[in-house]
């Protein structure tokens, strides 16, 4: 279930988004598109599987090494608002 997430992670979501949409990337890709160092990308990319709006799964080629994809926008808005509706639906 995704949950909304920080200004600072959504920005840089929005720049992984642009550069990959909902194609693979790695650790290192998103070093060189965020040009950040590997101590904040980690956080980054912690944070956004933490609020579950990225996928990860081992790289078969190298179990020590991750592989991400983004998960759609449209999905984790569709969960977000199904989320805001059970806690407090909507007056008419």
């Amino acid at each position: 279930m995704a949950v909304a997430i920080p200004k600072w992670v959504q920005r840089r979501y929005a720049l992984l988004r642009k550069a990959y949409g909902t194609d693979e990337f790695t650790f290192e890709d998103a070093c060189e598109i965020l040009k950040a160092d590997e101590k904040f990308i980690s956080v980054l990319l912690s944070e956004l599987k933490k609020y579950g709006w990225l996928e990860v799964k081992l790289n078969p080629e190298d179990s020590r090494k991750r592989i991400y994809r983004l998960r759609p926008i449209e999905n984790i808005m569709s969960e977000i608002a199904e989320d805001i509706s059970v806690k407090a639906p909507l007056r008419k």
